[in-house]
């Protein structure tokens, strides 16, 4: 295999192409869309947020310290492009997009009820990266769309959620399962 060597940028892909709501719910409610977002602990479970200083959403979230993370899916695609690449300075995204923001579990900011998973976070530190500061939150509440928790065992099915993937400025479906983990232990 011979490879080619590329200058460094952004290639840890693909990511989820998810919307952050984020703002005092009812009065100050804005989205943003995310991509850098992910993981980081899973006790107590934590993940991240990057978001530009200049944006109207780092705001929001700076002053509140939480924020909610919104699934996207095939249903969501054109709201979820459109709710990043315009500003909430100058529109009502949930207007625009038709979406409806509702009261939260814990944090202040709205969950989107459109949305198959809303993860509820609360900042927990803010670093100055670059262009992008990261909001490192611990997840406090998770809601998901009933039809999405088998009855009879409880358990959740992401995978029926179709959540979106980003990669190199594409959305992209999660494609078949190939493995699961610890597969090759059993062997």
């Amino acid at each position: 295999m011979v490879k080619e060597i590329l200058k460094p940028q952004t290639m840890v892909y693909p990511v989820p192409a998810v919307m952050v709501s984020c703002g005092n719910f009812p009065d100050t409610c804005n989205i943003i869309t995310i991509a850098w977002t992910g993981t980081v602990c899973s006790d107590p479970p934590m993940c991240y947020i990057s978001v530009r200083p200049e944006r109207y959403s780092h705001g929001l979230i700076s002053k509140n310290m939480d924020f909610v993370i919104n699934y996207s899916s095939p249903e969501l695609l054109e709201a979820t492009d459109w709710c990043g690449v315009n500003s909430g300075r100058n529109v009502d995204k949930f207007k625009e997009m038709k979406l409806t923001p509702v009261a939260s579990t814990i944090v202040k900011s709205p969950m989107i009820a459109e949305s198959p998973v809303s993860v509820e976070c609360v900042v927990k530190s803010i670093q100055h990266l670059g262009v992008h500061d990261l909001f490192l939150a611990e997840i406090v509440s998770i809601s998901v769309d009933s039809r999405l928790v088998n009855p009879q065992t409880g358990n959740f099915s992401l995978i029926d959620a179709h959540p979106l993937a980003y990669a190199q400025h594409h959305y992209h479906l999660l494609g078949e399962v190939v493995g699961r983990y610890g597969f090759m232990a059993k062997k």
